[in-house]
């Protein structure tokens, strides 16, 4: 079963630069990984602090695996240090 991934974060104005090189990276290496379909990054138009990821999956499975590489464990932990907050994940069943 195919599943979306939305993840949420704010980020101050003068850290956009940095989240966004963080984001590229953690992009690069989902392209790699086994059942990533598809991937987009949206800026809120009401609130430019505030940025939305969503994520493919085509399984909760294949989902659960790259939530717990190593490699991007690693980023997140950086982009987490960035904004000063842990990011948030929710997950749904297309």
């Amino acid at each position: 079963m195919t599943v979306k991934i939305f993840i949420k974060r704010k980020v101050s104005a003068d850290s956009i630069l940095e989240l966004t090189i963080l984001l590229k990276k953690l992009r690069s290496l989902t392209l790699s990984q086994s059942g990533y379909i598809y991937g987009e990054t949206l800026r809120r138009v009401d609130a430019d602090n505030e940025c939305m990821v969503i994520s493919t999956w085509r399984s909760l499975d294949d989902w659960n695996k790259w939530l717990h590489n190593e490699q991007r464990i690693e980023i997140q932990n950086e982009i987490d240090r960035l904004l000063g907050e842990t990011t948030e994940y929710s997950v749904y069943e297309v």
